[in-house]
């Protein structure tokens, strides 16, 4: 598995500048990060294309399919999005990509929001294993992995990626 960062980082920016070049030039889209990892992966994004609107948050807590067996995440925090998002083309941003789930809930609530134009999907790693029929339509990395193995992000700073197996 690739852990250089800055070059997954580098993969995704160029990517999703190649997705941004399809869309019209006057419709900036709005990146939103999916908390805590896909936040500092939009952060990066956002930076890197020189975009001028702010970056939405989602902190997802309340919409996941585990919530009532999982309890709730001490640190929730609310969601931000910084405007209507109803026609905004969106780029939903997560660290890691594996079942599906955390989209899926993430698209839930943002279709709480509004209705956007679209919603594309950007990952810093895809690890295989869907449950969900859920695609990224811009990835740093695809890796396949062991069932007792998962990937990590940690950060802020510094980003860095870990394995970890689980029994």
């Amino acid at each position: 598995m690739n852990t250089d960062i800055e070059a997954l980082l580098a993969t995704l920016t160029s990517q999703t500048k190649a997705y941004l070049a399809h869309l019209p030039a006057e419709e900036e889209p709005l990146i939103v990060g999916i908390h805590t990892g896909g936040i500092w992966i939009a952060e990066h994004l956002h930076q890197a294309l020189q975009l001028s609107s702010s970056i939405g948050i989602l902190d997802i807590s309340f919409y996941r399919d585990d919530f009532s067996r999982l309890g709730l995440n001490p640190q929730v925090k609310p969601s931000q999005l910084p405007l209507d998002i109803t026609d905004h083309h969106i780029i939903l941003v997560d660290d890691i990509l594996h079942t599906g789930r955390t989209v899926r809930a993430a698209m839930n609530e943002l279709f709480d929001y509004g209705r956007p134009a679209s919603v594309s999907l950007a990952v810093l790693i895809d690890r295989g294993g869907r449950e969900l029929p859920i695609a990224a339509q811009m990835v740093g990395d695809v890796v396949e992995l062991p069932s007792k193995q998962h990937v990590k992000l940690t950060g802020p700073t510094p980003l860095a990626l870990e394995i970890i197996t689980t029994d």
